[in-house]
Order: structure tokens, then C-alpha cells, then sequence
């Protein structure tokens, strides 16, 4: 049953907040898992680094796994519904971490237990592949005129809020005595999400499908009346049609996607094996940054309403490239607030950059296979991008033992990706809508 139209844009922001906060916290209680206790249970070795590494792996499988999910859910989302297809991946998500908690470990149950690891780890990759397009696009469509990249924001703004639970919950746990966090400690995180699961699901079941969606459904049914009318897979349309905004949104989107696996899953291995910090200290201080976080991005949303989001994303772009300077600088002190100041300086930029891009990219694809084209490029970017930065700083971390520097640059270059590919896009949009204006057609 429909609810009244007027009440949709707010509940469909608020869905898009709490479903995905939800699969977030999914996402990342394992990413905080990796970097603190699945290298010791389900990858033991006398080389701390192998394990960590190993660990990591199984974080990046996931990320492979994510441009599956999107075109799955991206043809789900395009052709029967971005509600549908919502639903399911957060019933995946949840089900899945549970899973997880309930996992012998490689002392019980020996290799099978990292085999099943990396099964349940590529499901809730998939699961999350298909999760964010479709939440950005229902709180994006529903959104009033002219405000589709604030409310598509929204979706944005469940990252550091799941962040923030999962940091809560492993900073919990993490007090327990040694012994008892590797032996069931642990599992708390995962199996919470069980509560999680039926409250978001609640929400999401009350929110109206897209507006957009139904409006091009129903224009698609009557095309496909029409004698001789022939109607291509979505994911095979975006690459046949709009294979270079593709490229150019799977590169846009490198800051907000790799940034936040390098300050905070990078971040905590390096904090406490490289600098030996309490893992305790580390989480407090990564809270602390991601509260922070949290009231910074609909602060940066409603600026790029103001400003521009072109001019907003190139200017917080350009300053993410200069910030893990004084990021390393502040975080090898070792004290608290010079820790989370530092790291804090480099989250301000990346997170009002991913509280923009995903609006801005959204806006270059054409309906019929938005849901497929936004999923794919953030998700491709996911697999690249996110999933191998743990890795790519580890291994810099090893490499170059006692220097920063490296890890430095490679967090510039992350970041002068996305600045170089969100102007190309807006290049190559406003060119577009010239045509447009003069009456040329033109594949976005």
C-alpha cells in the first residue's frame, strides 16, 4: 500500500539513512574484524604479516564481489523495482553477518573454516553491490526539484553512521581480556546484527517505489508495444551506450570509496602494528574522527547545493590531496587528540566529497539503467580501489618500515583521481546538455 505522496521524500531520505547504516555497520565490523582478529583465528602464522595480509584478503574477495551485486540488483532495480531490490540485498547482508559470528574457527574446524569465510564474505559483497545504488537512487528520485544531490546524500550519511556502530561495538568488545575476545568476544558485533536487520527492514518496507522509475516503467511498457521494438539488458546498454561516463564515474568515485578504507581499515593496522598503539586508543580515536564525519556531511551536502556541486567537489578534492601530510605527521606522535586532529583533517575532505559524488554521478545516466550504471562504477571502483588499499598501505607500511612519505602519495593519488575524472564528467555533462538545449540526441 502506497502512503501519502507528500510524506516520501523525507521517508525515503530516512530509509536510504537507515538501510543503509545497517549494511554498513555490516561492512565494516568485518573490516574492523580483519584488522584486529582474523588474521590470529582463521589465518595463523609465526608471520604477523602474512596473517594480516591473508585477513585482508578475504576483505578484498568482497570488493570483487560488489560489481557481481551491482548488475544483479542494478537489472532487479531497472526492471522490476528499486524497492524490491532493496529489500533483498539488506535481508542478504544481515543474514550473511550473522552467519559470520557463528563461524567455527580455523583452530576448530581447520582449513574449511577460511573456505566458508571467503563464501559468506563474497555473498555480503554482493549484497552491498546491490545495496548503495538503489538507496541513493530512491532517496535521489523522491527528492523535490532541484535538490536530488542533498537528499541523495542521505544514503551517503549511513557510511559513518554504521562506522560508528561498529566502532562501538569493537571498542566494547576489545576490553574484554585477550582470551575471552578471541574466543567468543568477537561474535557480539556479528550477531547484533540480527536486531539491526528487523529494523531496517521495517523502515524500508514503508517507503513508496521510486517516482522516476514507476513514470520510465511505464513508458518502457508502451515502447515495448510497438511493433519491431527490441529492449537490451541494462548492464549490456550502459556498455554499449555509456561505457565512457562509466569509466569516468568508476574514477570520481576513488576518493570516497578508497579514502575511508585507508584512514580507518589501513589506519588501524598501521597505528598498532607499525607505531604499537593500543588497539583501544586507535578505535576511540577513529570514533571520535567518525562522529566528526557524520556531522560533517550533510553540512557539505547542503554547501555543494549552494555552491555548485562541480566547484565543491573540486575544491575538497584538491584539498584531500594535501592532506595525509599532516596526517602522518599528527598520528606519529602517539597522542590522542593529535591522532584523531590529524586523521580528522584528511575525513573532513574525504567525507564531504562522498557525501557529494554520488548525486553529481547519478545525474549522467539516463533512468531506464541508472540503478545498473551508478552500481557498477561504484562498485568496480569498490573492487579496485577499496579493496586493495588495505593491501597496497600494508604492503608500503612494510616496504618502506619507519617512513611515511610513500603511504602519503599514494593517498594523493587517490585523491587527484577523483579531482581529474569529476571535471572530465562535468565536461563532458554540460557538453551534453548543449546538445540537448539544440535539439542533437546524444548517449550519456
Amino acid at each position: 500500500m502506497n502512503r501519502p505522496a507528500q510524506a516520501q521524500p523525507k521517508r525515503a531520505a530516512a530509509a536510504a539513512f537507515i538501510g543503509t547504516m545497517i549494511e554498513w555497520y555490516d561492512f565494516y565490523i568485518y573490516a574492523t574484524a580483519a584488522a584486529l582478529v582474523f588474521g590470529q583465528l582463521f589465518f595463523p602464522s609465526t608471520d604477523a604479516l602474512f596473517s594480516t595480509m591473508a585477513a585482508f584478503g578475504t576483505f578484498a574477495v568482497g570488493f570483487f564481489a560488489r560489481p557481481l551485486g551491482g548488475i544483479i540488483f542494478g537489472h532487479v532495480g531497472d526492471r522490476i523495482g528499486r524497492k524490491k531490490s532493496l529489500v533483498i540485498t539488506l535481508l542478504m547482508m544481515g543474514v550473511v553477518t550473522v552467519c559470520i559470528g557463528l563461524l567455527p574457527t580455523y583452530a576448530q574446524i581447520g582449513v574449511a573454516a577460511p573456505v566458508l569465510l571467503i563464501l559468506l564474505r563474497i555473498v555480503q559483497g554482493i549484497a552491498v553491490g546491490g545495496e548503495w545504488g538503489g538507496a541513493v537512487l530512491m532517496a535521489g528520485e523522491h527528492a523535490p526539484k532541484g535538490r536530488r544531490n542533498f537528499f541523495a546524500s542521505f544514503a551517503q550519511l549511513g557510511s559513518p553512521a554504521g562506522l560508528i556502530l561498529s566502532l562501538l561495538a569493537f571498542s566494547a568488545v576489545t576490553r574484554l581480556p585477550e582470551a575471552d575476545l578471541m574466543s567468543w568476544g568477537w561474535r557480539l558485533p556479528f550477531l547484533a546484527s540480527s536486531l539491526l536487520l528487523i529494523v531496517g527492514l521495517m523502515i524500508r518496507l514503508g517507503v513508496n517505489e521510486s517516482p522516476e522509475f514507476l513514470d520510465d516503467k511505464a513508458k518502457a511498457e508502451h515502447a515495448r508495444s510497438v511493433p519491431g521494438h527490441t529492449e537490451q539488458a541494462p548492464v549490456v546498454e550502459v556498455l554499449k551506450t555509456a561505457w565512457r561516463p562509466l569509466l569516468l564515474c568508476i574514477g570520481a568515485n576513488t576518493l570516497g570509496i578508497a579514502g575511508v578504507y585507508f584512514t580507518n581499515t589501513f589506519m588501524i593496522a598501521y597505528t598498532t602494528q607499525q607505531l604499537s598503539l593500543p588497539r583501544s586508543l586507535i578505535l576511540e580515536c577513529l570514533f571520535v574522527v567518525s562522529v566528526i564525519q557524520f556531522c560533517i556531511q550533510p553540512a557539505a551536502a547542503w554547501i555543494a547545493e549552494k555552491i555548485g556541486a562541480t566547484r565543491f567537489l573540486a575544491l575538497v578534492a584538491t584539498l584531500a590531496m594535501a592532506s595525509p601530510y599532516p596526517m602522518f605527521v599528527l598520528v606519529s606522535s602517539g597522542e590522542p587528540g593529535k591522532i584523531i586532529l590529524g586523521i580528522a583533517l584528511a575525513v573532513i575532505c574525504m567525507a564531504s566529497f562522498y557525501a557529494v559524488i554520488a548525486g553529481f554521478v547519478s545525474g549522467m545516466f539516463a533512468t531506464r539503467v541508472r540503478y545498473t550504471a551508478i552500481s557498477l562504477a561504484y562498485q568496480v571502483c569498490g573492487a579496485v580501489a577499496g579493496g586493495l588499499t588495505p593491501l597496497i598501505g600494508t604492503w608500503l607500511a612494510h616496504t618502506y618500515a619507519g617512513q611515511w612519505w610513500p603511504m602519503a602519495a599514494f593517498y594523493t593519488l587517490i585523491a587527484g583521481t577523483s579531482l581529474v575524472c569529476v571535471l572530465a564528467l562535468a565536461r563532458r555533462h554540460a557538453a551534453a546538455n548543449d546538445l540537448e538545449m539544440a535539439g542533437v540526441t546524444q548517449p550519456r
